[in-house]
Order: C-alpha cells, then sequence, then structure tokens
C-alpha cells in the first residue's frame, strides 16, 4: 500500500504532458503494427505454398487464401488508420470532457434530482460513448461484412439479421451496462484506498454469472442451440468426455451458417457442467472423425488445465490492473490535461488510465500469444496421443481450406499477432507426411458429380 501510494504522488505532477505522452504511445504503436502488417503483407504475395502443404493444398485454393489474406492486411490497414484518427481526434477536439458535461446537462434537464449524482452521469456518458463508437464504426463493419467477406463468400447475413444483431447488442449493453457500472463505481466510492481489494472479487463474480447466464439468456438472442442428432458423431463425442472423464452436460449444434461459412467448435460453462458447441458448418463440411478429432483437441484444453491456468491468470491481471488504478484515481495532472480541471469523475479517470497502459498491454498481449500457440501445441499433442493424429491434421487442413486463412506467416507478426500457430507449425509438430489433397465436402460432391459417381 505504502508503495502504491508513493508512486501515485510521484505520478502526479502538474502540468504533466499526459495527452502528449498517451497520443504518442498510440501512435508508436500504429506504426509498429504497422511495420509488422509490411512484413506480413510481404509473406501474402508469395506464390507457392508451404512445403509441408504442397500435396494437401491446390493451388487455386492457396491462392485464393492469400488473396483473402491480402485483402483483410488491406483492410485491416484502414481500419487500423480510421482508428487512429478517431483516437486522435477525440482528445484533439476534447470529446470526453464535452460529453461529461453534456451527460450531466441532460440528467440535470430531464431526470428526478436524486438521478443527477456521479453514478448516473457515468451511465449516461458511457452508454452515449458506446452509442458514438458504434456510430463511427458502422461504415467499416459494413463493408467488413457485406463487400470484403461477401467477395470470399463467407458472408451469409442479410442486412436486415445485421440490423437485428446491431440493435440486440446494444439493447444488452443498455441493460447490462447501468447496474455492472453502478456496482463499479459504488464499490470504489464506498471501499476507500484498499477499493481495488473488493473491485477484484466483484470482477471475478461477474465473470463466474456471466459464465452461467451466458448460454441461458443471452446465447439464444443471437443464435440457435439445438441437440446434436443421435448417430455416430454423437456417440463418439459422448465416449470421449466419458474416457477423459469430462463433465459433459449438453452437446449443441450452433447455427453459425447463418451468419458465415466459418467453422468452429468450442466448450464452455462451470467446472461441474460443460457445455460443447458444434458450428453446423463444421459437421457439414468435416468427416466424423475428423469433427471427434477437433473436440479431442479442445478437450486437451480442459484436461491439461489450460481453461482453469488461463482464467487464474486473467484473474492476477485484472487485479494488477484493478491495483495500478488506486495509483491514478486521484491523479489532478491527468484529468486537468485531458480537461477535467474542477471535476475528476472515476469512470473517465479509469478510461484514461487504461490508454496509459497502452504499451503494458501490448507486452501483456505479447506474452499471452506466445502462452496460448504453446498451449494449442500441447491440446495437438493431447489428441494425438488418443489416436487422432490424422484426422487432426486432416480437420486442421480442411478448417484451413475452408476459413481460406493464411498458411504462412512472418514470424514477428505472428509472435505479435497470434494466439494459434500458423498451420504449418501445427503440422510439423504432429510429425505430419504430406499423402494427398485434402478435399472439403463440398469438393468431393464436386468431383461426384463431374464423374457419374452417386454418393449418399
Amino acid at each position: 500500500m505504502d508503495a502504491l501510494q508513493r508512486l501515485a504522488r510521484f505520478l502526479d505532477r502538474p502540468l504533466f504532458p499526459w495527452k502528449k505522452l498517451i497520443i504518442g504511445f498510440s501512435i508508436t504503436q500504429f506504426l509498429f503494427e504497422g511495420f509488422l502488417g509490411i512484413r506480413q503483407y510481404r509473406v501474402l504475395q508469395q506464390t507457392k505454398p508451404p512445403k509441408v502443404l504442397e500435396l494437401e493444398v491446390s493451388q487455386e485454393v492457396y491462392d485464393k487464401s492469400q488473396a483473402y489474406g491480402r485483402a483483410k492486411a488491406k483492410f485491416g490497414a484502414f481500419h487500423s488508420l480510421y482508428g487512429q484518427i478517431q483516437n486522435i481526434a477525440f482528445y484533439h477536439f476534447d470529446v470526453l470532457p464535452k460529453l461529461w458535461s453534456w451527460s450531466g446537462n441532460l440528467l440535470l434537464q430531464f431526470a428526478p434530482a436524486r438521478f443527477t449524482g456521479e453514478i448516473s452521469q457515468s451511465i449516461v456518458f458511457i452508454l452515449s460513448f458506446i452509442i458514438i463508437q458504434q456510430v463511427v464504426s458502422l461504415p467499416t463493419n459494413i463493408y467488413n461484412t457485406f463487400v470484403l467477406e461477401e467477395k470470399f463468400g463467407f458472408n451469409k447475413q442479410t442486412p436486415k439479421l445485421f440490423v437485428t444483431d446491431l440493435l440486440k447488442s446494444n439493447l444488452l449493453a443498455f441493460v447490462l451496462a447501468p447496474p455492472i457500472l453502478a456496482a463499479f463505481l459504488s464499490i470504489i466510492q464506498k471501499t476507500g484506498s484498499q477499493f481495488f481489494y473488493y473491485l477484484w472479487m466483484f470482477g471475478a463474480g461477474l465473470q463466474v454469472f456471466m459464465i452461467t447466464i451466458y448460454p441461458v439468456a443471452i446465447l439464444p438472442l443471437f443464435n440457435k442451440l439445438s441437440p446434436l442428432e443421435e448417430g455416430k458423431l454423437k456417440t463418439g463425442i459422448e465416449a470421449l468426455a466419458s474416457k477423459l472423464k469430462f463433465p459433459l452436460s449438453e452437446l449443441h449444434v450452433i447455427d453459425g451458417s447463418k451468419r458465415s461459412a466459418h467453422s468452429n467448435a468450442y466448450f464452455f460453462g462451470m467446472p461441474w457442467k460443460k457445455h460443447i458447441v458444434i458450428y453446423d458448418t463444421l459437421i457439414e463440411k468435416s468427416e466424423t472423425d475428423e469433427v471427434v478429432a477437433v473436440i479431442a483437441h479442445e478437450l486437451g484444453h480442459w484436461s491439461l488445465g489450460h481453461t482453469t491456468s488461463l482464467f487464474g491468470i486473467s484473474q492476477v491481471h485484472f487485479f494488477s490492473i484493478f491495483a495500478l488504478f488506486s495509483v491514478f484515481i486521484n491523479n489532478h495532472s491527468l484529468y486537468s490535461d485531458f480537461g477535467f480541471v474542477n471535476t475528476h469523475p472515476i469512470i473517465v479517470g479509469f478510461l484514461l488510465f487504461s490508454d496509459v497502459l497502452g504499451p503494458t498491454d501490448t507486452v501483456i498481449k505479447f506474452l499471452m500469444n506466445t502462452l496460448t500457440r504453446r498451449y494449442e501445441f500441447q491440446a495437438d499433442a493431447f489428441a494425438l496421443n488418443l489416436g487422432y493424429k490424422s484426422d487432426l491434421a486432416k480437420s486442421l487442413i480442411k478448417l484451413q481450406i475452408q476459413n481460406l486463412s493464411t498458411m504462412d506467416a512472418d514470424w514477428m507478426f505472428a509472435n505479435y499477432h497470434y494466439s494459434h500457430p500458423i498451420l504449418s507449425e501445427r503440422l510439423k509438430a504432429l510429425d505430419w507426411q504430406p499423402t494427398q489433397k485434402v478435399e472439403t465436402k463440398e469438393a468431393e460432391k464436386a468431383t461426384a458429380t463431374t464423374t457419374g459417381r452417386d454418393e449418399l
């Protein structure tokens, strides 16, 4: 505690240029990520697949994957520049103090007196901020969905579904944000200088609560979950879960195909009650044993304690953030440099503090990506040891083909951005020997049509 207080006094320096420092951090990160993007773009201009994929992936698929990667890279560069301009404009034109003042005036004009305190004003401020962010990001979201993803055959959303999802997301924000924010601010106001202990406990409890209500109250708003039909796939997954003593409660198929052609599978839930969710696109485009191999990989994360480890790391991270926030919560120089001279709203302080932590977050992101890539290799090895080497390798290749994922990457770009190893690295770790081209079910059906075969 004494060390935190001393650090707080040291950092609260009159006329310290916090705004210039934060903008400098942001621009430096933008330039660094742009440098990495240029390195990766050179890889995306290559014309031949990695050696380990030469036999599995056709030239046509590789060329399309590279084109998709270049299109996403160009869009990502524009999106990053667009976001950078937004951030600088927000700071330069003092949007935060103006929005705070407007929120207070709105409450004074329309709300009863008991709703004009800092908590009520903070709720209006944050909800207004969310709306602004939604509006300014709408053009890029529309382009990404209806132009970029559409061009490469992945988008399945209609304009109606896009608007409906947007309205539902905002409705959720307006329902969930006020009580969470009110609790967040009340804890800080009522627990004094040691608020970060209580805030951390609140955050951990909130995570558990959200994990519990997510499959019941939130996920059904956007997707339909259906029980996996009886058959070989269900039997195989249940047998695998039983063998590993995985506490499987429900086995669902999610209608991911109504928004995208991308495939995936995952699990979630409390330690004693887990749900496995498989995208309908994965079932449609893969053989049964390959889907089971994907689930074996996912259950490997559970069996090896990866999910528990990551949850524990996240708790340490959150505690560190809240403890460091106690250093900045009363930093007058920080507030003043952003136009908050006579008032020091807690929520604004937290937003500014988050920007100060930008360089630290970059380092943490790099370290976490390093750790999760290691976990992915371990989960692959877990599935391999269960006898799924061939099926897992084929499923990874098919997922790569179906999703047109990048098949190679610059090492610096991958270490900074990727939470998963690239396909060639995973196949090498599995000791996969190139054999023949791996086709998706769609390709097999097309071949059957041209050769006159009749398959069920």
